[in-house]
């Protein structure tokens, strides 16, 4: 190992972000790639997985490829970036032509640009293939890397487009990260990126700060108040469904507790206000379907309430990992009843719909937008799911998975809120623009405020604020609107203003749908693993008598965890008198004992000298039951 790399890797990691030493595995994973090798790492919710790549990118300069299917993330790493003076930019299905062209030359043409992130959709095409190759490439970093993983609770096929890239720059290292997986999802990972080698930094799933609950319970909002009353500070409460947030909000507030609401259809700028109201301490409570929290860092979380029950355990452990990250006490609670198993059943009926359906949708998807057999290539509409569900007479669960099923043979992509930020750039020189607004004065306090405020808006697309323009200029936000959209008619700027409206795009000419492939196989695959992981979520809420956290680090292939002693199991048996450490030495002394060859009443006589008899008992069941 050259000695150098903590050397920078901390210079860097004080310069950019001001911290003087990296969180636990941060440093091994990134020496790792420093040294060029292929590597995994698995870090839980809230671990930093995005210093790791962004800290060696920077050390080695050149430009790191970071391939993410989370386009609300990625464009807020962007921005994270270029406000700590990176230059950094994202390409995803639904941009403009222009907004692409203009990135990807930014990427080839200045040599001060680092980070490009791109949708794993992006890989597949032609344009993003030939411009790659000619691209300073230093690093390759994959993030929710279990998507590439058939064994996955998230398999999506474009992510197999890695390895094919990989070629291009045999020699430049991978980063894969993702915050849980399998053992079998740990192997197949490595192998679908084509790593030289078996290369995984592992950080423990365990969380000794954060028990977890799991109650059968029939009047959820009762308990919900209960536990709010419980546990003092700030919270967040996953739902299923949008109008179920406002609706439990609303209980909430009319119940003295401060809350909010939060689902992926609000107007982005409410989405933000809402959220940076929660993170201030504003509001106490934010009730969410699950598009709230992903990449959201707030240490002083002590409580997650779901009262609706996950589709899988990697759903939620992230989703609980949320609570807690300040390593102070938090609780994870877990509230269903009998209904909801019955529920989260029938919904699975809907997650594989028949393939013959799934032609259906993609024939009425065409039609309804006029697109042509042997057209349709990049085109964008703004798209209501309910219509077209009712166009089909299918309910929104089943016609959900039909997309999932297209988006996942690569024809179609559905995506929410691409441009939450208004973004423009210059389209013409500085000088041509200063002899511009001298020719048309009318205009020249709104291009001299916009260069005031923004940086890079003769390179880039830039995130604006309208409302911020407006207050500087003392006009209407409508006014601004208004002056910026005339300035793209005359093709000074371009411009496109923040939308909220879901999109949808054909990434592929029409074809006829009996044309369309499935893999029978894989499909089948995936709907048995499906099946397992629904088992699974039903064990963990019926399972009585294993520590829930040990369930939880079982299910992630850690073997030897102990009780934590403070979950609902644990409460409910003997073994929640004995602590962790107690547990783990008079479980070694028993074992200790036992290979000496004395019988259960001897170790216990013996024992009793030291601990209390029911203490030991409870160990000694635990050992036997286990």
């Amino acid at each position: 190992m050259n000695p150098d790399f903590r050397h920078h890797a901390r210079a860097v990691l004080k310069q950019h972000w001001g911290y003087d030493s990296f969180r636990p595995l941060q440093e091994e994973i990134i020496v790792s790639v420093l040294e060029r090798r292929d590597t995994l790492a698995l870090l839980p919710t809230g671990g930093g997985k995005s210093i790791c790549f962004q800290v060696p990118a920077l050390v080695m300069g050149g430009l790191c490829i970071v391939v993410s299917p989370l386009i609300a993330l990625m464009k807020d790493q962007v921005e994270h970036l270029r406000d700590r003076g990176i230059k950094a930019g994202a390409i995803y299905s639904g941009m403009r032509a222009s907004e692409i062209q203009a990135t990807i030359d930014n990427c080839l043409f200045d040599p001060e640009y680092r980070f490009l992130y791109v949708s794993p959709e992006r890989l597949q095409t032609e344009n993003f293939k030939v411009n790659f190759e000619r691209m300073p490439v230093s690093m390759i970093a994959v993030d929710e890397a279990h998507c590439i993983s058939q064994w996955g609770y998230d398999f999506r096929p474009p992510y197999l487009e890695i390895a094919k890239i990989r070629k291009v720059f045999p020699q430049v290292p991978v980063l894969a990260l993702t915050a849980t997986a399998t053992p079998e999802v740990v192997k197949d990972i490595q192998l679908r990126l084509e790593f030289k080698t078996e290369n995984v930094f592992q950080k423990s799933f365990k969380r000794a700060n954060l028990t977890y609950f799991v109650v059968n319970e029939e009047d959820k909002n009762s308990r919900m108040l209960r536990i709010m009353n419980r546990y003092p500070g700030s919270g967040i409460v996953y739902v299923r469904n949008r109008k179920k947030t406002a609706e439990t909000a609303e209980f909430l507030r009319n119940n003295g507790i401060s809350a909010d609401h939060y689902h992926a259809g609000l107007d982005p700028r409410e989405r933000d206000r809402k959220q940076q109201s929660w993170m201030k301490g504003e509001t106490r409570v934010m009730v969410s379907t699950n598009a709230f929290g992903m990449g959201i860092d707030k240490p002083d979380v002590r409580f997650v309430v779901h009262i609706d029950l996950p589709d899988t355990l990697e759903a939620y452990f992230q989703e609980a990992g949320r609570a807690g990250r300040d390593e102070k006490p938090a609780v994870a609670i877990l509230l269903y009843d009998n209904y909801d198993i019955a529920q989260l059943k029938r919904n699975f009926t809907f997650t594989f719909p028949e393939l013959d359906r799934v032609r259906e949708v993609y024939r009425e998807l065409c039609q309804s937008h006029h697109i042509e057999l042997g057209t349709g290539e990049g085109k964008v509409f703004p798209f209501s799911m309910e219509e077209h569900a009712r166009a089909v007479q299918m309910n929104a669960t089943q016609y959900f998975n039909a997309l999932k099923l297209l988006n996942n043979i690569g024809v179609i992509l559905v995506s929410e809120h691409l441009r939450e930020k208004s973004e423009l750039q210059f389209k013409i020189t500085g000088d041509q623009l200063m002899k511009y607004y001298k020719e048309k004065p009318e205009y020249e306090s709104l291009i001299t405020t916009i260069l005031r405020s923004y940086s890079g808006v003769f390179t880039q697309f830039v995130n604006i604020d309208e409302r911020l323009l407006s207050s500087r200029l003392e006009v209407s936000e409508e006014s601004v609107i208004e002056q910026l959209k005339q300035l793209r008619s005359e093709k000074i700027l371009s411009y496109q203003p923040q939308s909220n409206i879901p999109l949808i795009v054909f990434l592929k000419d029409r074809i006829d749908e009996k044309y369309l492939y499935f893999d029978k196989k894989i499909y089948d695959f995936r709907k048995e693993k499906a099946a397992e992981r629904l088992d699974a979520v039903e064990n963990y809420v019926k399972c009585d008598n294993v520590c829930r956290s040990q369930l939880l680090l079982q299910y992630f292939g850690e073997w030897d965890s102990t009780p934590c002693g403070e979950c609902d199991v644990c409460r409910r048996n003997p073994i929640h008198r004995v602590r962790n450490k107690d547990f783990e030495l008079i479980s070694k002394e028993i074992k200790d004992l036992q290979q000496r060859g004395m019988t259960h009443k001897e170790i216990l006589a013996e024992l009793s000298k030291k601990y209390e008899e029911p203490q030991i008992v409870s160990v000694m069941r635990w050992l036997a039951d286990h």
